[in-house]
């Protein structure tokens, strides 16, 4: 039961990206005696998810476990709000924060209203205004903000974007991005080790072309295009070496090994925890994706960004020089790749370009933010 001489906050979240975000804002609300902290997992993600939660130190005091093999959004969405039932009736949040864009974030934020607490959106205001372009992403962010009432916005886009959907002004909170305060933390804990999956890539010989992709609006043709583009890239140059963790999704993995198996100076490896793949982005020479989070991360590492979408909701990176959008184009995918790779010049623009995203200290300004709302 929650303590009543305190005030109760719910964190609630189901995904890695997630996980890695609000991990420094669970920290940093749990060492403060003004609140009784409590954390609702849903695993919308299980294995990734338990591999941030270990990493971080973190234990769940309600984990729905909610994910199965193959699941739908339909089956999710409505399994997840009947799931939050018992927690929020356990619990009674006064405030139940929520994260980004996922599916555990719009129906938890759902949920929260149902029960009569308020809703504190962490990363709140990113939008492409394209509903299909993160599907179902952009419209679990505008849904989680009609309902909630604490807008902790990572820039002054964001906040353009909240103010222009009608948002009070006294509601929104520039805050920094969480992501850059875990990454700080990460890279201090990683950087005096080399993991085992990197024993045989060749880091010193070789310029590393770290790799990911997961969206939904990439499988099938998108994916095989970008594929095909990779392997060309490979069989063409002999001074690049391809490092792909694949996404379990068979959507990916399926596509990923049939195009990109058996290439010598490919490799295709099994999904990273978050300490490697910090350690890997920092080690690598640029970073091709279709991530949302790699896109504020990389930056802060100085690494370039191609990113395999035509839209994005983080168009600060792009203005600011540190992201290139090339969609699933392959020509224009092939062009920035080369461009990288044989133009000093362009390559230094992207790296030593300024993140947009924040200084490390987000984490401390939305519990100060909290602390005088509440």
């Amino acid at each position: 039961m929650a303590d009543s001489k305190k005030k109760t906050v719910l964190f609630v979240f189901g995904t890695r990206p997630e996980a890695i975000k609000l991990a420094p804002v669970i920290k940093y609300f749990k060492k403060d005696s003004y609140f009784d902290t409590r954390v609702c997992i849903t695993a919308q993600h299980r294995e990734l998810l338990d591999q941030v939660l270990d990493f971080f130190e973190i234990e769940a005091d309600y984990d729905l476990d909610l994910m199965k093999n193959n699941q739908d959004l339909f089956s999710l969405t409505a399994r997840a709000l009947e799931a939050l039932k018992e927690p929020l009736s356990r619990y009674k949040p006064e405030l139940v924060f929520v994260h980004g864009d996922t599916t555990t974030s719009m129906v938890a934020s759902l949920a929260a209203f149902y029960a009569g607490a308020r809703v504190g959106h962490i990363e709140a205001g990113l939008r492409t205004f394209n509903k299909q372009s993160p599907f179902p992403e952009e419209i679990n962010r505008q849904l989680t903000t009609r309902i909630a009432d604490f807008h902790f916005a990572p820039t002054e886009k964001s906040k353009a974007n909240l103010l222009a959907e009608n948002i009070q002004e006294s509601q929104i909170f520039i805050t920094g991005n969480t992501v850059i305060d875990a990454l700080e933390e990460t890279v201090i804990k990683v950087s005096q080790q080399t993991p085992h999956f990197a024993e045989k890539i060749p880091f010193s010989s070789k310029k590393i072309i770290l790799i990911t992709g997961h969206r939904r609006e990439n499988f099938g043709a998108g994916m095989q295009r970008i594929c095909e583009v990779f392997k060309e890239i490979a069989e063409m140059r002999q001074d690049v070496h391809l490092v792909y963790p694949v996404h379990l999704n068979p959507n990916v993995k399926n596509t990923v090994h049939e195009i990109l198996g058996n290439i010598a100076n490919v490799s295709l490896i099994e999904p990273l925890n978050y300490p490697d793949f910090i350690w890997i982005m920092h080690a690598s020479y640029f970073i091709i994706t279709d991530s949302g989070g790699v896109q504020e991360e990389a930056p802060g590492l100085g690494k370039p960004v191609l990113v395999t979408r035509d839209t994005t909701e983080r168009p600060e990176a792009v203005t600011a020089g540190t992201v290139k959008l090339v969609d699933t184009n392959s020509i224009k995918l092939k062009s920035a790749i080369l461009e990288l790779l044989d133009q000093p010049e362009a390559y230094k623009a992207m790296s030593k370009a300024h993140n947009p995203y924040g200084d490390g200290k987000a984490s401390a300004r939305i519990l100060d933010i909290v602390k005088k709302k509440l």
